[in-house]
């Protein structure tokens, strides 16, 4: 992989990101909206029950965290399905561009925007409710990791199916993470859920994650196994998600760029 075609394609989707109000927004304006109606609802529901104190934490912190997992695997997604609206892929291909510099750049470019998006929520959640993220000390590096992995393998394997299928799937790009985002258990704990559900959230990376935050922040610590589980299930996932994309995009050369479309 070459340094300087990389760069060229995340300053592009850089370009692309300052003159969208759709991008700008989506990265700042529907975070904060989100945020204050979860915070003001988990407020609401503090006044039933003052015993329990953390329940704004644990809301807005599930929040938070499954916005990394969105911004991850909305940058991948979306700035392909850019591409192909835009009838772009040839364009792109016909240059000396390679499918790593390619995947490569979608990566940087939502590690970029989440530095963006997720402080500026942090800030947000403490400015209306006087909450600190940064309560979870050194466990937030880890839960960051884990959160980008699973974006990153859900973005992939969209990426996948709509390069195999076309723009007529292209909806899978907003809906996929909340298909698996009640078996994530955000905001709830895993034992809530119905019996085939928990089942189903055993294999769900981020469920572990979520566990193990709630854990934090009833007691201070929790086991350092959630995390070791869910790097190893994320790990598989995201093997297998480029694995399936590299797959696509090669059946797409055998077709025709032109025919994706």
């Amino acid at each position: 992989m070459k340094f300087n075609r990389i760069y060229a394609l995340v300053l592009r989707f850089y370009y692309l990101f300052r003159h969208s109000w759709d991008r700008i927004g989506d990265a700042f304006y529907w975070p904060t909206i989100d945020l204050m109606i979860w915070g003001l609802t988990s407020t609401f529901f503090k006044s039933f029950a003052p015993n329990a104190p953390q329940i704004i934490l644990i809301v807005l912190s599930g929040h938070m965290f499954w916005l990394i997992v969105w911004r991850a695997q909305y940058e991948i997604t979306v700035n392909l399905l850019e591409e192909l609206w835009n009838r772009n892929m040839i364009n792109i291909f016909v240059s000396p561009i390679k499918f790593s510099e390619w995947v490569t750049s979608f990566i940087i470019v939502g590690l970029s925007k989440a530095a963006m998006s997720f402080p500026f929520a942090m800030l947000v959640v403490y400015l209306a409710y006087k909450i600190e993220i940064l309560f979870f000390s050194w466990y937030f590096v880890p839960i960051i990791l884990l959160m980008f992995m699973t974006g990153w393998w859900v973005g992939f394997f969209v990426s996948g199916l709509i390069l195999r299928f076309g723009t007529k799937v292209q909806t899978l790009a907003w809906t996929f993470a909340w298909l698996i985002g009640p078996f994530a258990a955000i905001y709830y704990p895993v034992s809530t859920l119905p019996g085939w559900a928990q089942t189903i959230a055993l294999f769900v990376p981020a469920s572990y994650v979520f566990e193990g935050a709630r854990e934090i922040i009833y007691n201070g610590y929790t086991d350092p196994t959630k995390f070791y589980i869910s790097f190893s299930i994320n790990l598989v996932y995201l093997i297998l998600s480029i694995a399936f994309l590299y797959s696509s995009f090669k059946k797409v050369l055998e077709k025709g760029l032109v025919k994706v479309y």
